[in-house]
């Protein structure tokens, strides 16, 4: 099964050496479920959710994001559960991606419920105290909605986040132009705002 192309960048790293950070990450789940403390629990499952997805291994990575999320819902740590929605609702698409296409009804339901996880992680941004992490949340969000084919949303957010990079409130001054030259997470290409007229 090849990886898909937003995965580039973990397709470098060796496999020894994913699988070493896996075998690392394992170990200190082992110890943090000695304790079972929230922030612990959430930080290794995360951990072991990334090594897992390195290795193009789905489904663990995905049953260890859904055990991260869990315990920093747990936690009442909205920062950590966005950026976990985030990367549930990347995976999401990544294991439909790779989906056979025949499996038209199945795929959908799969995008919906990517979109479901990104709308959930839209929605507790909007607490967010820093607008340069919201602007953040936004882009990467913008690209799940985009490859699960809403792109009146995708853009939407898109606008969003460049009103935001624009607003004298986050005091981004020039930073506004450099970053719609500067391609979004996955590759994703922030729209000028004359594109969307």
């Amino acid at each position: 099964m090849t990886q898909p192309a937003h995965h580039q960048p973990e397709a470098a790293i060796p496999a020894g050496a994913v699988r070493e950070a896996l075998r690392v990450a394992v170990r200190l789940l082992d110890l943090a479920e000695l304790r079972q403390r929230p922030a612990d629990m959430a930080q290794a499952h995360t951990q072991v959710a990334r090594c897992y997805k390195a290795l193009a291994a789905w489904g663990p990575a995905e049953t260890h994001l859904v055990q991260a999320l869990r315990w920093a819902r747990m936690l009442g740590a909205p920062d950590l559960a966005v950026e976990l929605l985030c990367d549930l609702a990347e995976l999401v698409c990544d294991t439909t991606d790779l989906a056979d296409p025949d499996e038209g009804r199945a795929l959908h339901s799969q995008y919906e419920r990517a979109r479901d996880l990104a709308f959930e992680a839209i929605c507790l941004a909007g607490q967010a105290t820093d607008p340069c992490w919201e602007i953040k949340v936004l882009l990467r969000v913008s690209e799940v909605l985009d490859r699960c084919g809403d792109h009146d949303d995708a853009i939407s957010l898109q606008t969003r986040a460049l009103a935001l990079m624009s607003s004298e409130a986050t005091g981004f001054g020039d930073l506004a132009a450099e970053a719609l030259d500067t391609p979004a997470h996955g590759g994703l290409r922030v729209v000028a705002p004359a594109a969307l007229m």
